[in-house]
C-alpha cells in the first residue's frame, strides 16, 4: 500500500469544497486501500493453495469417488437395454413370469454384449450375483448360446437354468435396471426390498452388518475408556516429574511410533495365545492349569488388549501436554484452604485437564472405528470390526457395497462429532 507523500486536492463542486485523499501516485486512497488488501488475500491464497490441492486429490477427491461408486449402477442399464424397456410393462408383485418378448429381448442383448464386451457380461453377472444367489451361473449359462438360440426363448432359458423360472431374478434386472441405486445402503443397513416393492429386515441369519456397526462402536467405546484409566494417572505421574525424568518416561511413551504396527501386533500375538508367553507364565506360577490355557487372542479380548496398547499414546499425549501448563500451586492453595486431598484434586485439579481429556478421547475413538490391521490379525470372528468387512467387499467383487458401508461409517462419525460438539464444544479441545 502507498501511504508516503499523500496530497490534498479540492474539488469544486456545487459551489463548495471536497477534499478527496489521494496518494502519491494519483490513485484515491480507498482504491489504493482495495488493491492492497486484494494482493494480501491473493497471497494468503497462493500460501495455501498447495495445501487445497493436497487435501483436494488425497482426501476429498477419493471420497467424492466412494460415494459416488456406493450408487453408481450402470451395468444393467448399460448390458441389458432392451430386457429393462421390455420389463417397464411388467408387474414384479405378481408370481408370474415376464412374457416371451422379455427372454428375447434378454437374448437379444446378451448376444451383443459378448460381440461388443464380453467383459461387461461378466460385470453383469457379479452385479446380478450380490443380490441373487446362483445369477452368475444362471447369465453363464444362456449367454454362450445367446446368438445361435430361436424362439421359444422362455422355454429354452428356463431349461438352461432354473433361476429363469423365477421372478426374483427379474425383479432384480427390473429394479436396478437404472443408473443409481440405493439397493447397496439398504444392504449395508440389513434390509432388502420385498416382492411388492417394500423395504423389510432380511432374514435374521443374513443379517450381519449392524451387529457389526454396534459392535465397532462399542469396542471403540472400550478402548476409549481403557486408554483413559490407563492414560490419566501416567500422564498425570510424568507432569508431576522433574522435567529431566518426565522426558524419560515420554521417550518410553512415544517408543510405540518407533516400531511398526505390523511388528506391534503380532508382538501380541506372541503374547496372548495360548501357548504363548503369558499362558506359559501362568501356568509356570501354577495359576492356571496346563489345560485351562486362556484364549486370549483371535477374539474381542485379543483387538480391545492390542488396540488399546496402540491407541494409548494418543490419550497420554493430549493429557499430559495440558497438566504440564497446571501450576501445582493450585493444589496447595487448595489443601491451604482446607480441603481434604481428594476432594482438592476432585473439584479443583481434575476439571482442568478435561479439554486434554476431550482431545485424546475424540482422538482415540475415531481412529479406533476405522482400525483394519490389528483387528484383521487378532481379532478373529468376534473380534472383527466394521473396517474389516469394507475391506473385504472392496478387496472382492462387490466394491460398491464396500462404499456403502464406508459411507455410512462417514455419517456415523460425522454425526458422532456433531453432537460432541453441541454438548462439548469443539473450542475446548486443547491439544497443548
Amino acid at each position: 500500500m502507498a501511504q508516503a507523500d499523500a496530497s490534498m486536492e479540492l474539488d469544486n463542486r456545487s459551489g463548495g469544497s471536497v477534499e478527496k485523499m489521494v496518494t502519491a501516485d494519483g490513485l484515491p486512497l480507498k482504491t489504493s486501500l482495495r488493491r492492497a488488501e486484494r494482493r494480501s488475500k491473493l497471497f494468503a491464497f497462493a500460501l495455501v493453495a498447495p495445501l487445497l490441492g493436497f487435501l483436494l486429490i488425497v482426501f476429498i477427491f477419493p471420497m467424492a469417488q466412494m460415494m459416488w461408486r456406493s450408487v453408481d449402477n450402470p451395468q444393467i442399464i448399460n448390458t441389458l437395454p432392451r430386457t429393462v424397456e421390455a420389463l417397464e410393462a411388467w408387474n414384479p408383485s405378481a408370481e408370474e413370469l415376464p412374457p416371451e418378448e422379455a427372454y428375447a429381448a434378454l437374448n437379444a442383448d446378451l448376444a451383443e454384449g459378448l460381440e461388443r464386451d464380453r467383459g461387461a457380461i461378466g460385470r453383469l453377472q457379479g452385479r446380478l450375483n450380490n443380490d441373487v444367489s446362483g445369477a452368475r451361473a444362471a447369465v453363464r449359462s444362456v449367454a454362450g448360446q445367446a446368438g445361435d438360440r430361436s424362439e421359444p426363448f422362455k422355454d429354452k432359458f428356463i431349461e438352461a437354468n432354473a433361476l429363469w423360472g423365477e421372478p426374483a431374478i427379474w425383479r432384480v434386472i427390473q429394479r436396478e435396471g437404472r443408473p443409481l441405486t440405493a439397493s447397496r445402503y439398504l444392504r449395508a443397513l440389513d434390509r432388502e426390498y420385498a416382492p411388492d416393492g417394500s423395504i423389510q429386515m432380511r432374514d435374521e441369519g443374513q443379517r450381519t452388518y449392524v451387529a457389526l456397526f454396534m459392535r465397532t462402536f462399542a469396542l471403540s467405546a472400550t478402548i476409549l475408556g481403557l486408554t483413559f484409566l490407563l492414560g490419566f494417572p501416567i500422564s498425570y505421574y510424568m507432569a508431576t516429574l522433574p522435567m529431566r525424568y518426565a522426558n524419560l518416561l515420554m521417550i518410553f511413551v512415544l517408543l510405540p511410533f518407533w516400531t511398526s504396527l505390523l511388528v506391534r501386533t503380532s508382538a501380541w500375538i506372541v503374547l496372548l495365545q495360548q501357548q504363548g508367553v503369558i499362558n506359559s507364565t501362568l501356568v509356570g506360577l501354577g495359576i492356571i492349569g496346563d489345560d485351562q490355557r486362556l484364549s486370549m487372542v483371535y477374539n474381542m479380548t485379543g483387538t480391545i488388549v492390542a488396540m488399546t496398547h496402540i491407541l494409548l499414546p494418543f490419550m497420554v499425549l493430549p493429557l499430559y501436554s495440558v497438566m504440564r501448563g497446571i501450576p501445582p500451586s493450585y493444589m496447595r492453595a487448595a489443601k491451604g484452604l482446607g480441603a481434604k486431598p481428594w476432594t482438592a484434586f476432585r473439584r479443583v485439579y481434575f476439571p482442568q485437564p478435561l479439554p486434554g481429556v476431550a482431545a485424546g478421547g475424540v482422538l482415540v475413538f475415531i481412529i479406533s472405528i476405522g482400525y483394519y490391521i490389528t483387528p484383521a490379525l487378532v481379532g478373529g470372528q468376534s473380534g472383527r470390526m466394521i473396517s474389516n468387512e469394507i475391506a473385504r467387499h472392496i478387496q472382492g467383487d462387490n466394491p460398491g457395497l464396500g462404499a456403502a458401508i464406508a459411507t455410512l461409517l462417514l455419517v456415523c462419525v460425522m454425526i458422532l462429532y456433531w453432537v460432541y460438539n453441541r454438548l462439548v464444544g469443539a473450542d475446548n479441545l486443547k491439544l497443548g
